[in-house]
Formats: structure tokens, sequence, C-alpha cells
């Protein structure tokens, strides 16, 4: 697991206290991530997680997600 390094101007909320966080979009498919970290919901409702290795940006209204990992030493979220 790695510090949390974020070089974006967005507020990010410790939820670890979740032990995984299960999206089910409009078409019935899911997007898990298991022991989410941090996360940060937008005006436009997007979710922006931290889980310890990979990032991730959910959108749940339109029913999309991505996942990536970023290079060690590197922010996890920037501008």
């Amino acid at each position: 697991m790695s510090e949390f390094k974020n070089q974006s101007a967005l507020d990010f909320n410790d939820i670890s206290s979740e032990a995984e966080r299960v999206y089910t979009f409009p078409n019935g498919q899911t997007y898990r991530v298991d022991h989410p970290e941090r996360l940060h919901v937008s005006d436009s409702g997007g979710h922006r997680l931290f889980d310890g290795e990979h990032c991730h940006y959910v959108q749940p209204k339109e029913g999309w997600a991505i996942r990536w990992r970023v290079k060690d030493n590197e922010p996890h979220f920037v501008k």
C-alpha cells in the first residue's frame, strides 16, 4: 500500500473504514473497489477513489469507470 499523493485541488475524504465499495450501474453491471481509502465526489457526480494501489474514476449515473496505477513516487491525482 502506498502513501496517498494528491497534487490536485480536490479534497479527498477518508473512507478507509469501508471494506469494499460496489457501484451498480443503470444497466445492472457492477464495479467493485476493495478496501477504498480516499474519496472525492465532484459536483457532476463523478467519484474519484484511491484504494492504496489503484486510482479509480467512476461515473455512477453514466455507467462507466476507469482504473489506473501510477508509477513509483508519482502523484495519484494531479491538476
